[in-house]
């Protein structure tokens, strides 16, 4: 049996001392053997920190994103090796895809996310000038920049490759390197994938650590610098949680813990409708995904009591199609549990909610000698929810969820709440009344909630996939933490620092050109630059342009805009205005004949408009002068040699009148053309 190295200092290293096997889930098997004992962890995170952390912090946001679709580019190119894999503990085909290539395509989320939307530069200036003074002399920016420290992930077993990648992503998109620490059920398969990551070369050298095996002291070497994620069960969440060190150091620890998540049929729901039947299936599907091996599985199915005899019939028939046993035989849907320990710890929580007062619907015994980790489906009742406390606080860990009745919608939401925070929950409903009824009662014990009906279930997604795009946490047993969400994730590993100054100051720390800072002219139209000779703060103050009442009527004769402020003397006059005004999309197209150099050029096309406020109307008589002004740059990657290198650039745009107020102000981007490709020599 041979030992699972970890990956620490550069180097793969093996431990010396007690040391715990992973075995078979099907066979039970013994397959490895894991120990990180005698591994030097304060070593390991300086190295981690002094290599691959300054190597980080060198690199753009745009070059990080880069580097993160090239591994996930990578690692599709060997998902067939981890596949292979992890059929060892127990996971079917379909399992096991959301793991590798779910895990995958969060990567490539990430890598889109950040290309599109941060800066080509190590600090992110993450909103707009925020005026501090009468006279805007003085003003403020949060900038956000990467921590100096290393992100520990400790991850649970059910998703040793999505649990890894999911966190991987954000961490290494904010420039601060990883040090894995997988849970020993499923290690190989993390294994598999940090090595597949490190003999790639896409990372620089210490980016990336994994301990097979117990964290030794490694949380007794963290300073506030670092980061700490913890995905697993609540109680083990809270007592990593409450670390010296991590408390005393103010540490920022994220917890994402397993939950009693719920699905609630609406009481609008009858057998006939097609939400009835959509609600079995999604707590089906949900019950024996992953063999129930989910934190947000649904473990709770809460029904009206006038349809508990319907879905809990329904149900027994629909999981006794279900098939499990080995993965590798034709036509298995669920596989096993991960190992015989997990199946003794399933075993044991049903037999307490059945001691608790549940009753046994399907299912409920293991074979405990067999030696696959194999648990069959089990659907538990509670006749009497509110005085069975056990139910909304003991979770089986497996194919496991019961069944209870509620008496109105508010008892329904109490329920859904008593799991004291959840992941994920669902409603089934095809009354849109009952749905913000809800929200407003039980979203508050929720890190997310799927409203499910006919409508929304051909492109569900299902109740329990996580997505990059949204957050994934919960509030009190969920962990009270949150992961994802887009560029949310990012920053939580970046430190936030508002920074006060003149608008010069801010504009040349950020890098970004703000409202109030100097600015540079020359004879050279801005139009006429390529991106790379574009710089933030390039600026045309344009010709003047005085507007009269022809304007306004050949407007709206060629836009059919004949609303009264613009059309109507006596109607505007009565109006907040006193007179007519000029139509604002007007105002918008002369500003652009004002600024827009006419010729073939760098710039291609306008990309669209941001932020557009009018802030003083424009009567017949005045006269607008336009300052355009280069805010920001952000590259945009050639995907292919023979597509054009371009990037896009956003412009303020502020409109004045004779008297020097502004009167609209507004962003545009514009496609601009680069004098050298990202495939040119």
């Amino acid at each position: 049996m041979q030992q699972l190295a970890s990956f620490l200092s550069g180097a793969w290293q093996s431990g010396r001392g007690r040391e715990r096997s992973i075995s078979h889930a099907i066979n039970g098997e013994a397959l490895w053997s894991v120990t990180s004992e005698g591994l030097d962890m304060a070593a390991a995170r300086r190295y981690a920190i002094e290599t691959g952390g300054e190597a980080l912090h060198a690199m753009t946001f745009i070059e990080r994103a880069a580097m993160l679709k090239a591994v996930a580019k990578h690692l599709l190119s060997h998902k067939e090796v981890f596949y292979a894999l992890s059929a060892q503990t127990g996971a079917t085909r379909a399992d096991s895809w959301v793991d590798i290539e779910g895990g995958i395509g969060t990567l490539f989320t990430f890598a889109s996310l950040g290309s599109r939307e941060l800066p080509d530069d190590t600090l992110w200036p993450e909103d707009e000038l925020i005026p501090l003074s009468k006279e805007g002399g003085f003003a403020a920016r949060h900038v956000m920049t990467s921590k100096s420290g290393v992100a520990v992930h400790i991850n649970a077993f059910n998703f040793p490759c999505w649990g890894m990648l999911e966190k991987l992503a954000p961490t290494w998109l904010a420039g601060m390197p990883a040090i894995i620490k997988p849970a020993t059920a499923t290690a190989q398969v993390t294994q598999a994938m940090v090595k597949a990551i490190v003999d790639s070369g896409l990372v620089p050298d210490g980016a990336i650590s994994l301990i097979c095996g117990g964290a030794g002291d490694l949380l007794d070497q963290l300073d506030s610098q670092d980061v700490v994620t913890f995905t697993g069960s609540a109680v083990t969440g809270q007592m990593l949680r409450i670390h010296p060190n991590i408390v005393a150091k103010s540490i920022p620890f994220t917890m994402e813990a397993d939950s009693l998540n719920c699905c609630v049929l609406g009481d609008d729901v009858t057998p006939e409708q097609p939400e009835f039947a959509l609600f079995i299936r999604e707590v089906v599907r949900e019950m024996t995904a992953k063999a129930g091996q989910k934190c947000t599985a649904i473990r709770r199915i809460i029904v009206p009591q006038a349809q508990v005899e319907a879905v809990s019939q329904a149900l027994i028939a629909r999981l006794n199609k279900v098939p499990f046993g080995d993965p590798a035989q034709e036509g298995i849907k669920m596989g096993s549990l991960v190992n015989a320990e997990q199946r003794a710890d399933v075993q044991e929580k049903v037999d307490a909610l059945v001691a608790a007062g549940c009753q046994t619907l399907l299912g409920g015994k293991a074979d405990m000698n067999a030696a696959g980790a194999f648990f069959p489906p089990t659907l538990l009742f509670c006749p009497q929810p509110d005085e069975t406390p056990a139910v909304h606080a003991t979770e089986a860990f497996g194919p496991v969820a019961t069944l209870m009745p509620y008496q109105t919608r508010e008892h329904a939401m109490a329920l859904a709440r008593a799991g004291g925070g959840s992941l994920a929950g669902t409603l089934v409903t095809a009354d849109l009344r009952l749905a913000r009824q809800f929200i407003a009662g039980a979203a508050r014990a929720h890190g997310r909630i799927q409203i499910l009906n006919e409508e929304s279930a051909k492109e569900s997604t299902g109740h329990g996939s996580p997505l990059p795009q949204l957050v994934h946490g919960g509030p009190g047993r969920a962990g009270g933490g949150e992961e994802l969400g887009g560029l949310r994730a990012v920053k939580h590993y970046l430190q936030r620092t508002a920074i006060q100054g003149s608008p010069s100051m801010l504009a040349a720390i950020s890098q970004q050109w703000v409202r109030g800072a100097q600015v540079q002219e020359d004879r050279v139209h801005p139009f006429r630059k390529h991106f790379e000779e574009l710089q933030p703060g390039d600026s045309l103050l344009t010709p003047r342009r005085t507007l009269t009442e022809t304007d306004i009527v050949n407007f709206a004769c060629l836009s059919g805009d004949h609303f009264y402020a613009h059309m109507d003397k006596i109607g505007a006059a009565e109006s907040i205005f006193g007179e007519r005004v000029v139509h604002g999309y007007f105002l918008i197209s002369a500003a652009a004949g004002l600024f827009v150099d006419a010729g073939v050029g760098p710039v291609i096309a306008n990309y669209g408009m941001e932020n557009l406020r009018f802030i003083e109307p424009v009567k017949p008589g005045d006269t607008i002068q336009v300052r355009l002004t280069c805010k920001r740059k952000t590259l945009k990657k050639q995907r292919t040699p023979e597509e054009k290198p371009t990037g896009v650039v956003e412009w303020s745009v502020e409109i004045f009148n004779q008297h020097q107020q502004p009167v609209a102000l507004y962003s545009i981007l514009t496609l601009v053309s680069r004098q050298r490709g990202d495939f040119d020599s």
